[in-house]
C-alpha cells in the first residue's frame, strides 16, 4: 500500500531533509530483488559523496537512526550500502483486505483522467477482406488500452475507423466487373471477394493494364459513379455483417464506425486549407507538403490522378475528432509500420497551425507473423481470425468433455476459455514485439495462458463457495507468511501495475503480473490448508477473496471472460 511507502519516505526525509528531496527519496527507494531482504530498500550510494564515508556505513548508520512506528515497519535492516524495510505483515495485510474486499472491482482504480476525453482509433480493418489474425493485434490491445484508461478516469470514445475507400476498392471493383458472379459473392461474400482481390494481384502481374484500370475505377468511385457508389456499398455492408459477429465473439464494441469515406468529403477543404496556407508544392502532377524542416520524406496529399489518399484524409479525421471531442489526447492504435505516417500527420497538422497536433499519440504494435512473415491477404497467405476462434472454443469444449464432464454450462465456459487463450496470447506479449502465430501456442492451457488464470479464478471461487459465512475480521498465521507474503505484496502492487499500463499504453504489464499472481497464489494453495477451521480461516479466505477479485478484474481489463466454475 502506498501509504507504508509515504511512511518509509518521511522517515528517511526527517534524516536527509538537508541533502534529499522527499520526491528524490521516493525515486530512490526500490523492491529488493528477493524477498527475503525485504519489502523496500534505500540505496546510499548518492550519499557517499556528501558524507565522505562508505555507502555501507551510512547504511549501518540510517538503519539505527531512523524512527518507524513498529505498527508499519517491524524491522529495519543495513545490508551492504541498502537499508532494508520490513513491513508489520500483519498489520499491513489486514489494512491491504480491509481495502480490497471494500473496493470489490473498483480495487486498483484511479483518478488522475479526470473524465478528459480520449477519442482512440482501434480494430480498423479494410472492408471486402476477411478478418485475419493481422486484425487482432489492434482490435484486443485497443479495447485493452481503452479499459484500462477507463479505469483510470478518462472517458474513451472507440472509433473503428474503416477502411472502407481507396485505390485498392477502384482495384476490386475492376476485379468484380472482369470475373465476378453476383450469386457466387451473394452466397458468400468474404471469402468470393478476398479470392477476386487475390486474383486480380495476380493477373496484373502479367498484365499492367489492369493496374490502370483499377486506378480508373477508383477515380470513378470519387467522382462519385452510380455504378462504382453500387458495388462499393454493397461491399461494405457484407463486410461489416461479417466484421460484426467477430466482434461479438470477442465482446468488443465501438462508439463509431465513422470509417475513411466520412471524410472523403472533407478532403476538399483540406486542399483548399492547405493551398491557402502555400504549404502545398507540385511534385511529378502530385500535389505535396515538404516536411524537409521536420526532418521527413514529403507527405502526399493528391495523386497526379487527382485521387485523395489516406493521409488526406487522416487530416480531415484529426481534425474533426478534436472539434468533436475536444480530447486530451487522441489515440490511434494502429502497427509499428505506420510510424512515419503519423509523424507526418502531426508535422502537416502542425504547420497548419494546429498547436493541438502533439495530442495525436501513435501506439504502435509490432506484427502478426506467419512462419517468421507478415501475413499477406494481397498473396492470399493469411490465418482468417474466426477460423481461429472457432478452433480455439473447439479445443475448450475436448478438454472440458475429458477433464471436467459434469461442468455447468459447458458451451459458455468453452466459449470464454477458447476466446481468451486467443486474445491472451496476443496481450502478453510486449506491444512492440512480433508475434509468431501458433496454434499450439495459442491453444496451451497451462503456464502462461489465459486457461491458467481463468482455472486460478475458478479455483479460488470454489474455495469460497465451500467456506461458511462472510469473512468480516481476519488474523494470520505467522507460519503461513513463507507463502502467504508473496500473495499479499502482488495485491497490493495492482494499483501501480494498472497505472504503468496506462502510462506506456501497455496490456502485457497487466497480463504479465496476473500471471505472477496466479503463480504466488497456487503455492499458497498448495501448502496452505485454506478451509481448515480455526481464527486463522478468515485471513485466509480474505486473501482467496483479494486474489479472485484482481485476477477476475485484471482479465477484464483484458477484454477475457472468467467463468465461476471450469
Amino acid at each position: 500500500m502506498k501509504n507504508v511507502k509515504k511512511e518509509i519516505t518521511k522517515a528517511l526525509g526527517d534524516e536527509l531533509h538537508e541533502y534529499l528531496s522527499l520526491q528524490k527519496i521516493d525515486e530512490l527507494l526500490e523492491v529488493p530483488k528477493h524477498e527475503n531482504m525485504g519489502d523496500l530498500a534505500f540505496p546510499c550510494f548518492e550519499l557517499a559523496k556528501v558524507f565522505r564515508k562508505n555507502p555501507s556505513q551510512i547504511a549501518a548508520d540510517l538503519s539505527a537512526s531512523i524512527k518507524l512506528s513498529p505498527l508499519v515497519v517491524s524491522t529495519i535492516k543495513a545490508v551492504g550500502p541498502y537499508v532494508n524495510f520490513f513491513y508489520n505483515k500483519e498489520a499491513y495485510t489486514k489494512e491491504l483486505m480491509t481495502s480490497v474486499l471494500k473496493s470489490a472491482h473498483t480495487y486498483g482504480s484511479h483518478t488522475f483522467g479526470n473524465e478528459k476525453t480520449i477519442p482512440m482509433d482501434l480494430s480498423s480493418p479494410n472492408i471486402a477482406k476477411p478478418f485475419s489474425m493481422g486484425h487482432l493485434r489492434s482490435t484486443v490491445i485497443g479495447n485493452a488500452v481503452g479499459k484500462i484508461l477507463e479505469k483510470c478516469g478518462y472517458n474513451v470514445v472507440r472509433i473503428n475507423y474503416l477502411g472502407d475507400w481507396g485505390t485498392q476498392f477502384g482495384k476490386l471493383i475492376a476485379a468484380y466487373t472482369l470475373w465476378g458472379e453476383g450469386e457466387k459473392v451473394r452466397s458468400n461474400p468474404i471469402q468470393e471477394l478476398l479470392a477476386l482481390y487475390v486474383r486480380f494481384h495476380e493477373e496484373a502481374e502479367k498484365d499492367a493494364s489492369l493496374v490502370e484500370m483499377g486506378r480508373a475505377w477508383f477515380v470513378k468511385l470519387e467522382k462519385g459513379d452510380p455504378e462504382a457508389i453500387k458495388l462499393w456499398k454493397w461491399f461494405k455492408e457484407e463486410s461489416l455483417l461479417s466484421f460484426k459477429g467477430i466482434y461479438n465473439l470477442l465482446n468488443v464494441s465501438f462508439d463509431s464506425y465513422k470509417g475513411e469515406s466520412s471524410h472523403h468529403q472533407q478532403s476538399e477543404e483540406i486542399l483548399t486549407l492547405l493551398k491557402e496556407k502555400g504549404l502545398l508544392e507540385e511534385s511529378d502532377g502530385a500535389l505535396v507538403v515538404r516536411l524537409d524542416e521536420e526532418g521527413l520524406p514529403p507527405a502526399l496529399i493528391q495523386k497526379s490522378d487527382g485521387t485523395t489518399l489516406y493521409t488526406t484524409r487522416d487530416l480531415a479525421a484529426a481534425i474533426f475528432r478534436k472539434k468533436t471531442y475536444n480530447h486530451a489526447a487522441s489515440l490511434y492504435v494502429v502497427g509499428n509500420e505506420q510510424s512515419l505516417h503519423f509523424k507526418q500527420l502531426r508535422a502537416v497538422l502542425k504547420k497548419m497551425g494546429y498547436d493541438w497536433a502533439d495530442e495525436i499519440t501513435h501506439v504502435p504494435f509490432g506484427m502478426m507473423l506467419k512462419d517468421g512473415k507478415k501475413m499477406s491477404t494481397r498473396k492470399g497467405k493469411v490465418v482468417f481470425l474466426e477460423e481461429a476462434l472457432e478452433k480455439s472454443i473447439q479445443f475448450a469444449k475436448q478438454n472440458i468433455e475429458e477433464k471436467n464432464p459434469g461442468l455447468n454450462q459447458k458451451e459458455d465456459v468453452a466459449r470464454k476459455v477458447g476466446v481468451g487463450a486467443v486474445i491472451f496470447h496476443d496481450l502478453k506479449n510486449d506491444r512492440l514485439n512480433d508475434v509468431e502465430f501458433s496454434y499450439e501456442e495459442m491453444l496451451k492451457f497451462e503456464g502462461g495462458t489465459a486457461p491458467y488464470l481463468q482455472y486460478t479464478y475458478a479455483r479460488a471461487k470454489s474455495i469460497l463457495r465451500k467456506a461458511e459465512g462472510d469473512v468480516t475480521s481476519y488474523s494470520f498465521n505467522a507460519e503461513d507468511w513463507g507463502y502467504a507474503w508473496s500473495v499479499v505484496q502482488k495485491v497490493a502492487a495492482f494499483p501501480e501495475v494498472i497505472e504503468q499500463a496506462a502510462h506506456y499504453y501497455d496490456p502485457s504489464k497487466v497480463a504479465k503480473y496476473l500471471l505472477k499472481l496466479a503463480q504466488s497464489f497456487n503455492a499458497y494453495y498448495a501448502n496452505v490448508r485454506i478451509l481448515e477451521t480455526g481464527s486463522y480461516q478468515n485471513g485466509r479466505l480474505a486473501l482467496t477473496e483479494a486474489v479472485a477479485i484482481v485476477i477476475g478484474e485484471g482479465l477484464r481489463l483484458l477484454g477475457v471472460e472468467v467463468p465461476e466454475e471450469m
